[in-house]
């Protein structure tokens, strides 16, 4: 009976998670000629503040992005409301 155990950051929909259930499932019983009644799979769905790479939670990279593309925006308007438009 095989059992497969993954580890996702929270916030897929329920059919993205079901979706990935079941073609991990039919992969399984692909390679491991195994029956898929007998495959168990586990979703372990973690909060971004409890997963970090480099020292860095996901939610704090997530916010960072957030933030940097706000400030990608912001440069590419003109500082002056009228410049661009053809007002003087």
């Amino acid at each position: 009976m095989p059992l497969i155990q993954m580890h996702i950051l929270e916030g897929r929909t329920a059919e993205t998670k079901r979706q990935l259930i079941s073609e991990v499932t039919d992969a399984v019983s692909r390679t491991l000629g195994a029956k898929p009644e007998s495959i168990r799979v586990l979703l372990y769905e973690l909060p971004k503040e409890h997963w970090a790479v480099g020292g860095v939670t996901m939610a704090e990279r997530q916010q960072a992005n957030t933030n940097d593309a706000k400030a990608a925006v912001g440069d590419s308007l003109p500082s002056d409301p009228h410049q661009g438009n053809g007002d003087v």
